[in-house]
């Protein structure tokens, strides 16, 4: 655990799903979209593309657009009133989505899935021919749990909330790196905000108790999910082979920049 490891080989990953957490997308004052960050987030994710690529982003943030679209300041506390939320904000968001990359003239596209997507075999098959034939036509599709029918998420019963989700579509069609974006720069052994002996853990060979508890320990998200839902993705996706890297999205430019091998955020080996 936290050896440095050479990650030069990054730049060969063509396969890559990047999960966006609420924190990242939303202003922490008020929960609502942070526009700003989110065109960065656009141009950056439009020229992965450009590169070649093939991307697919699971993006967090339905309820906060909803909320503003409903006019509701404090998060829902009632489950009903978080799935109308999501509902009503899943739309905004999308919105928000398609006028950015249309700036780059670049296409997305919009799927909401369930956990039977994952369970059960002929969804996952579906599922896996339509991403196939979207990174065919050059599409990014654009992933989220849909809670306006689904409780998984919200109530942490099923994915945990998106960052399980991730991984989950990682190992489905096959990715070569799933990169994971939070409010907190990687694993550390306690939560640094509170524990001025905290060390971070710059990479991760194999995932044990040891890890579990420094998860416990750290805090992150102002969404669903925290540091243990980061751990549980990757104990999936580097069971399946796939690289995960855990890494603040407050600098939006982490993610190319982990793609070109640089050593930022958590690294667990596949």
């Amino acid at each position: 655990m936290n050896s440095v490891m050479d990650r030069n080989y990054f730049r060969e990953k063509k396969r890559i799903v990047v999960k966006i957490g609420t924190s990242n997308l939303t202003h922490m004052e008020t929960g609502h979209v942070d526009l700003l960050k989110l065109e960065k987030y656009v141009r950056v994710f439009t020229d992965i593309r450009n590169r070649g690529k093939e991307l697919i982003i699971v993006s967090s943030g339905a309820v906060g657009a909803g909320r503003k679209a409903l006019g509701i300041k404090e998060r829902p506390q009632d489950l009903a009133v978080t799935q109308a939320a999501s509902a009503v904000g899943q739309a905004q968001l999308m919105m928000i989505y398609q006028r950015l990359f249309a700036e780059y003239n670049q296409t997305i596209a919009q799927i909401l899935v369930t956990k039977n997507v994952i369970t059960h075999e002929i969804s996952r098959t579906n599922t896996q021919r339509t991403l196939e034939q979207l990174f065919s036509m050059g599409v990014i599709p654009i992933m989220n749990e849909n809670d306006a029918v689904s409780t998984d998420e919200i109530q942490s019963d099923a994915f945990g909330d998106n960052d399980t989700l991730s991984a989950h579509i990682a190992e489905l069609i096959g990715a070569d790196l799933l990169i994971i974006l939070s409010d907190i720069d990687g694993l550390y052994t306690d939560d640094p905000r509170n524990t001025e002996n905290a060390v971070f853990v710059s990479s991760v060979q194999k995932i044990d108790e040891g890890i579990e508890n420094m998860a416990k320990g750290v805090l992150s998200d102002c969404g669903t999910g925290g540091m243990v839902t980061k751990i549980t993705a990757a104990r999936i996706a580097t069971a399946a082979g796939i690289d995960m890297v855990i890494a603040s999205g407050e600098r939006v430019y982490n993610i190319p920049d982990i793609l070109e091998g640089i050593q930022i955020g958590t690294l667990f080996k596949a």
